[in-house]
């Protein structure tokens, strides 16, 4: 078809294609409707190629309305597409209608309409327009009459939502617990939330970090008493370095190991596990504290809890539910 400037506008608003796609969109193809199917076809093609590329980069963002709040993340490979105005449109496009329709997976919001075809294929075009691979993921929901939610520092890049057990004036409080998810990452309301297993392999972790430190002041003790510097023989590293610079010899190293291959058995075959599963305990408590959103310390004030901040607000106030989703390695 002959290509003007007027069919080139129209089928970039519709798209969002480039000016240069979209004019060899036109001149490839009989009619609009066949542009717009040129591009989408153009979009899948680059997203097969991209597969095997990794999408690390993205726009998250949360949106709650009518009891209903989900977050959403759709990820690209450049921080430069991603700050770019028309992704974080298609972005929030996206998160509109997931809830709107109020959609509880992914697969539902992928396929839900948008412009001439689904959710999922808007993703595939816009991967043809960036030539970069995307994917929608991070799709969380939460429902309740009182949510509050956080995008930290408005930078699209981590953003929380929780539920409230009942309605406060004051919408700083959502906020403020909403920030508080956002920096301390807490994995569950209380203890009940903690699954078995996660705490099985704390306590795991922890006994057998008790033990480690047990044989090893054991051992420290024992290499002191020899007349070493424990210090000078921590790592095969070190000793190796120590002998270089003169501090040790040879036969001081082995000296040392002989005592550290005696000292560990000793110890090992004599450790007092009562003591053991008390300190691993105390680690275990320690952690369950440090993160379950309601023993946290409240980031306001480190006098108090999250739990005790929402009692001085309302008695009866707490937290139902949450979501946190951030696309960078914690």
């Amino acid at each position: 078809m002959e290509v003007t400037m007027t069919d080139i506008k129209k089928l970039r608003e519709m798209t969002g294609a480039g000016l240069a796609d979209c004019k060899k969109a036109l001149a490839e193809s009989d009619d609009m409707d066949g542009a717009v199917a040129y591009l989408r076809k153009k979009g899948q093609a680059v997203a097969a190629k991209r597969s095997d590329r990794e999408a690390s980069e993205g726009c998250v963002l949360v949106k709650a309305e009518n009891g209903f709040g989900a977050i959403i993340a759709l990820k690209c490979e450049t921080d430069f597409v991603a700050n770019n105005a028309d992704f974080v449109a298609l972005t929030q496009s996206i998160l509109d209608a997931a809830v709107a329709a109020k959609c509880k997976t992914l697969d539902e919001v992928k396929a839900l309409p948008m412009g001439e075809g689904t959710i999922a294929d808007a993703v595939t075009a816009r991967s043809g327009i960036t030539g970069e691979k995307m994917e929608l993921d991070g799709y969380c929901t939460i429902e309740g009459e009182n949510i509050a939610t956080y995008n930290h520092m408005n930078r699209n890049g981590l953003c929380t939502m929780l539920a409230l057990s009942k309605k406060v004036d004051d919408e700083t409080v959502g906020k403020n617990i909403a920030m508080q998810i956002a920096s301390a990452a807490p994995v569950a309301i209380d203890e009940t939330g903690v699954p078995q297993s996660v705490k099985d392999n704390e306590l795991s972790v922890a006994i057998e970090k008790s033990k480690s430190e047990q044989i090893q002041k054991a051992v420290e003790a024992a290499i002191k008493k020899a007349g070493f510097n424990p210090a000078h023989f921590d790592s095969e590293d070190h000793m190796e370095s120590n002998q270089t610079k003169g501090w040790i010899t040879a036969e001081d190293v082995a000296k040392v190991k002989e005592i550290i291959a005696t000292v560990s058995a000793e110890k090992a075959a004599n450790l007092n596990e009562a003591m053991i599963q008390n300190i691993a305990k105390g680690r275990l408590n320690k952690f369950l504290k440090e993160n379950c959103l309601l023993s946290q310390e409240y980031i306001w004030d480190k006098n108090m809890t999250v739990e005790a901040y929402l009692k001085s607000i309302d008695k009866e106030l707490t937290v139902t539910d949450f979501k946190r989703f951030t696309l960078r390695a914690e």
